[in-house]
């Protein structure tokens, strides 16, 4: 995990792209299950736990993206 993610959990993390990007543009973005096929934040919690290359790209997401709040 990056410095400038120290600090933040994955729930924190995925709730606020979530939040900003929808589910729709989340799996635009990281093309994966968990986003498109009845997502939540709870199930895709569970996989992004259990999937490294997913959470990884999940943190990546939220550090390059350009929050407005």
């Amino acid at each position: 995990m990056s410095k400038e993610l120290q600090g933040l959990t994955l729930e924190t993390i995925l709730t606020r792209l979530q939040c900003h990007y929808g589910w729709d543009g989340l799996s635009k973005h990281i093309d994966i299950n968990c986003f498109i096929s009845d997502p939540s934040i709870k199930s895709s919690l569970k996989f992004l736990r259990k999937t490294p290359w997913a959470r990884s790209k999940v943190e990546q997401l939220y550090l390059d993206t350009q929050f407005t709040d």
